[in-house]
């Protein structure tokens, strides 16, 4: 393949710069408590992801505002920071020629509960009546139940006070409830309130609302109140000023890696939370609005991306995962001794025994990533305490490895769900129907994908340091190398296909080669299992046409028979997969491939205002002009917001050897100067760029 260098520019369609792919919802959130609502900030009933979730159960269905008998109309929302918004709007009747009257404005905040405050202005030399009607509802569903659209009757009780409402929901030992109070006594219904006002010439009127959670008995106030904008969180180590103070400062002559920069940071502050109230940091939630949620994979991955910009996520993800690790079998729960999770809820379906996510164990990859990360983690940091700490987990994780991820003792992890409500699927690309055959027949189990047979063999290696350098036993050192050798040279005989020219995706029950070509074979040169005279080859095929969009690798090849561009894994552009893969392209020294790669990933993130989603579509780049949205990615997601992190350290090749930064930076000529200062390694601030 022709080598771009790395002081030419990439001839590129160009984007479109701050536009958004797609019709935006406001959404304020803190961690995994999230509000979703129209711009105008109202939930009508019955739309879909949208209301107040708290631990994931829907508080708020319906919450929508009326002034006069109509919706305001919207003039303008601001989000100033994540867990924050404000709404300005005026009289719904306005129009050409119609002047309003009355202004509007509409302050929400999120943190544990939810405050709003409503501020209406009589703009004229009269005095004006208005009516101001809040509809509310809460249908408690569990966010399982929002997702699959199979909402269920549910009996709420509703008590009426002179300045408050209370809706409480139970079933079985499952408890909820919902507090409105008004700082303001209107007249109250079950499903609504009335204010009549008569407002005097340039009077300003204002309204507190407070919403309350009620969570098995323990009632959660909202911990913000009138006016917190750019207020320090509670229960939060950093505000998010200190968060962004503490990361790198970022030297760069292009606005949109700077705009890219910036929101990834804030993405990730905004996804914070605690699983925990023991856990001593925060740690990313996975995703908006679907996976609110602490997610072994998904944390795992946006800890190691984010690890030079704000190692602590790495620290607490290690710290809460380890607390959680399985100790013993459990079909139900795909668990076994030694397994990191996969999935935490606290919902009613999860409470209540049908769901297995209490948690739930049903990954084949989260284990090895966590030695992965833990020993990265290491490098970075140089925390030995905390890794001496972790080796009674890192041990279990180990022997899980060896004994029960492989259960017909062939050498290689392989799934199959134990569980009637398990993932039929447990690598990264978990849908039903993500490990096919090049005719787009399904595999059955069980399944061995290439990508965890990666992981583990570098998951043996790091331990392996581990082992030698911090826990002083150099003869389960040396048992792993060997072992991760003998890995090497089985893997790369049983997993390549020499008649397609590439490493399949898998083996499937019967160790056939599921021979589709995926990005999957990215995630090798990442952990480094690939065997260095077929590097060359596996680069070429995934910047081949067929799996190049322009915007990013796909996650199947257009020829192969499963291949959809809008197919959630099999043909689908995810930028943290396209961002591993260019790790992995830089590990082997194709430096040019890699920084295309990481350079495809700013123009994405530019294309979608500088927020990239989960998943966006495979259309080729020439074709669409701008990278095409998935229809239902999350966004804010978190290892989609890590990617750009990653991609950073592509491009500046940044590296940890012996506790000294290594910097080999590979800069395509159209970024200009890109540099990162205060980087901090093993307690000291660095630069590099």
């Amino acid at each position: 393949m022709k080598a771009v260098p790395a002081g030419q520019a990439v001839k590129r369609t160009p984007s479109v710069p701050g536009e958004p792919a797609v019709a935006e919802s406001l959404v304020v959130l803190d961690g995994s408590t999230f509000f979703a609502s129209d711009p105008n900030g109202n939930v009508d009933p019955g739309q879909e992801a949208s209301g107040f979730f708290f631990k994931d159960t829907r508080h708020l269905s319906t919450w929508r505002l009326l002034v006069n008998g109509r919706p305001m109309r919207l003039l303008t929302v601001r989000t100033p920071d994540y867990y924050s918004a404000r709404i300005f709007g005026t009289l719904g009747t306005a129009r050409v020629g119609v002047n309003p009257t009355i202004s509007i404005r509409r302050d929400r905040f999120v943190s544990d509960g939810v405050h709003e405050d409503l501020v209406l202005e009589n703009n004229r030399d009269s005095e004006q009546e208005i009516r101001l009607e809040l509809e509310f509802g809460s249908d408690f569903a569990d966010l399982f139940e929002v997702k699959a659209r199979e909402l269920k009757p549910m009996a709420t009780l509703i008590k009426v006070g002179s300045d408050r409402v209370h809706l409480r929901y139970e079933h079985d030992t499952f408890v909820r409830a919902t507090t409105i109070t008004f700082s303001e006594s209107p007249t109250i219904k079950t499903d609504g309130a009335r204010f009549d006002l008569r407002l005097k010439p340039r009077e300003r009127w204002q309204l507190c609302i407070d919403v309350t959670c009620v969570v098995d008995g323990k009632t959660i106030e909202p911990a913000l109140r009138c006016g917190s904008f750019a207020v320090a969180r509670p229960k939060m180590p950093m505000t998010l000023e200190q968060w962004l103070a503490d990361a790198p400062q970022l030297e760069t002559d292009s606005d949109a890696v700077r705009h890219t920069y910036d929101q990834s940071l804030v993405d990730l502050a905004a996804l914070r939370f605690r699983p925990d109230e023991n856990v001593s940091w925060s740690l990313p939630a996975a995703g908006l609005p679907w996976f609110m949620a602490l997610f072994g994979r998904d944390s795992l991955i946006t800890s190691y991306q984010a690890l030079p910009f704000q190692a602590h996520l790495a620290q607490t993800t290690l710290e809460a995962l380890s607390a959680m690790q399985a100790i013993d079998m459990d079909d139900f729960r795909d668990a076994e001794p030694g397994k990191i999770l996969h999935e935490l809820r606290c919902g009613e379906l999860a409470q209540l025994g049908q769901v297995p996510h209490t948690p739930y164990y049903g990954t084949h990859d989260a284990t090895p990533l966590f030695l992965i990360l833990l020993e990265e983690y290491e490098r970075w940091t140089g925390d030995m305490a905390f890794v001496r700490r972790l080796e009674p987990a890192a041990r279990a994780a180990l022997i899980w490895i060896e004994r029960y991820g492989d259960p017909d003792g062939d050498g290689y992890l392989e799934y199959r769900t134990r569980s009637s409500k398990g993932l039929v699927n447990q690598g990264w690309k978990d849908s039903w129907n993500s490990v096919l055959f090049a005719d787009g027949g399904v595999a059955e189990g069980p399944i061995a994908v290439c990508e965890v047979q990666g992981y583990a063999y570098d998951a043996r290696l790091r331990a392996a340091r581990l082992a030698r350098s911090v826990w002083n036993d150099p003869g389960l050192a040396d048992r792993l190398e060997v072992d991760a050798a003998d890995l090497r040279q089985r893997f790369n005989r049983d997993f390549w296909s020499e008649s397609r020219g590439h490493y399949v995706l898998a083996l499937d029950g019967q160790k056939r080669q599921v021979d589709a070509l995926t990005s999957n074979i990215g995630h090798l040169l990442w952990s480094g299992i690939v065997d260095s005279d077929r590097a060359a080859r596996t680069v070429e095929r995934l910047m081949a046409a067929d799996m190049f969009t322009g915007w990013g690798v796909r996650t199947m090849s257009t020829r192969d028979a499963g291949y959809n561009p809008i197919e959630y894994h099999n043909g689908t552009v995810w930028p943290h997969d396209t961002g591993l893969i260019a790790e992995g392209m830089r590990r082997y020294g194709f430096m040019d491939e890699a920084a295309t790669l990481a350079v495809s990933i700013f123009e994405g993130a530019e294309a979608f205002a500088y927020r990239l989603p989960e998943v966006f579509a495979g259309f080729p780049r020439e074709q669409t002009g701008a990278p095409v949205a998935y229809p239902s990615a999350s966004r804010p997601q978190a290892w989609s917001a890590a990617a750009p992190l990653l991609a950073f350290r592509t491009l500046l090749g940044l590296d940890v050897v012996g506790g000294v930064l290594h910097s080999q930076p590979h800069v395509p000529s159209q970024l200009g100067r890109l540099q990162l200062r205060g980087i901090l390694v093993r307690g000291r601030r660095q630069s590099a760029g």
